[in-house]
């Protein structure tokens, strides 16, 4: 039996990832590959100030002449929030669009409502048809395939781009950070643009036409990024993001209410990582959340192993309660449940995928190199 090697640093071990390698001092990959994004954003100095300012600058001089300066995807979840107020800080006109794909919380629905009440920022709700959403998902529960939420992530980048080309704005500002999302092990998430793999597993296992889904081919966004110039930037990496003490600015500015852990702003996005994910995958995301903050210095690796010890629910009520909810909603009984968590995970690479033609294009690049340095 292999024994499981834990990194030094931060709280990930062989287990989360078996291609996971760690360095002479016992630190791993995904502490390295932290280590050497970080250094792209030049945390803590002017640098990095001089480059938001320069964004900022570059965003209100190509909004000249037009209704918005930008577009933000809005949650009510902290991050987008946070995206939210630093574009009020700094005048930017904005275009909110939030994605309802049937799961909000009535958390998230109060704070978006208390963002626009003081930001005074448009909205634009893009409402994804609930059957055929409901269709999709289901089709990922019995295709056995880990990331049921790239569906989710995959129509708010669709939405957001067909916003912005219809609204002429030529940036998207996102709540990605560096420094609270980091890098989550290769085996618990898949591709979130690869349509041809969505396209495929609902195919196989729909029972109704996808017509109205947002989905958008990969190399169809690179095309229309550059035909319409729109730019995707992570705005949160260029500024010193402390996640625990933009929670306390964002009540205070806001009125924000905590919904718990990340992105339980969505009912099922909380079922999945606090129930579907560690039951029938092995997997607990806090590890991820948790080493990243490590890797930023926003947590020691104490506090995380204490953390760890804390149930994934607040309590067994709500677990239940959730449990009742989604399953109701979903249209799956109490044993079809059960059956489903007993089924061995499928690779989303057992279903056509533009993952393997990527990696074919990138052998032949590496390829091509190698015989013009002979």
């Amino acid at each position: 039996m292999t024994k499981i090697k834990t990194c030094a640093k931060c709280i990930l071990d062989s287990n989360d990832d078996p291609e996971i390698t760690f360095d002479e001092k016992g630190v791993c990959t995904y502490c390295n590959i932290y280590d050497a994004n970080i250094l792209k954003y030049y945390y803590g100095n002017d640098s990095e100030l001089k480059m938001f300012n320069r964004i900022i600058f570059e965003i209100k001089e190509k909004g000249k002449g037009k209704k918005y300066d930008a577009i933000i995807g809005l949650s009510g979840g902290v991050d987008s929030t946070y995206v939210a107020y630093l574009c009020y800080q700094y005048n930017l006109r904005i275009l909110a669009v939030h994605i309802d794909n049937g799961w909000n919380s009535e958390i998230s629905a109060i704070n978006i409502k208390n963002i626009l009440k003081k930001t005074k920022y448009d909205l634009y709700t893009y409402v994804i048809n609930w059957a055929e959403f409901r269709d999709i998902q289901k089709s990922y529960f019995k295709a056995n395939v880990i990331d049921i939420e790239a569906i989710s992530d995959h129509a708010i980048s669709s939405v957001l781009r067909k916003v912005a080309i219809k609204e002429n704005i030529k940036f998207i500002l996102s709540g990605t950070s560096i420094t609270t999302e980091g890098r989550l092990p290769k085996p618990w998430v898949f591709m979130k643009l690869d349509s041809l793999n969505i396209k495929a597993i609902h195919k196989r296992y729909g029972s109704m036409k996808m017509k109205t889904y947002p989905i958008q081919g990969y190399l169809y966004r690179i095309l229309k990024d550059k035909i319409y110039g729109i730019k995707s930037i992570d705005i949160l990496n260029y500024v010193n993001y402390v996640k625990t003490e933009a929670k306390e600015l964002i009540k205070k500015e806001f009125y924000w209410k905590d919904y718990g852990g990340k992105h339980y702003e969505s009912v099922f996005t909380r079922f999945y990582q606090a129930y579907i994910l560690p039951e029938k995958f092995n997997v607990d995301k806090r590890k991820s959340h948790y080493s990243t903050l490590i890797c930023a210095n926003q947590m020691t690796r104490a506090q995380a192993l204490v953390l760890m010890q804390e149930p994934l629910y607040a309590s067994e009520l709500l677990k239940k309660q959730d449990k009742e909810y989604v399953l109701k909603k979903l249209g799956f009984s109490s044993d079809q449940f059960d059956e489903y968590l007993k089924q061995k995970q499928i690779s989303h690479l057992k279903y056509p995928s533009i993952v393997k033609y990527l990696l074919f294009l990138s052998k032949i690049k590496r390829t091509i190199k190698f015989w013009k340095k002979m």
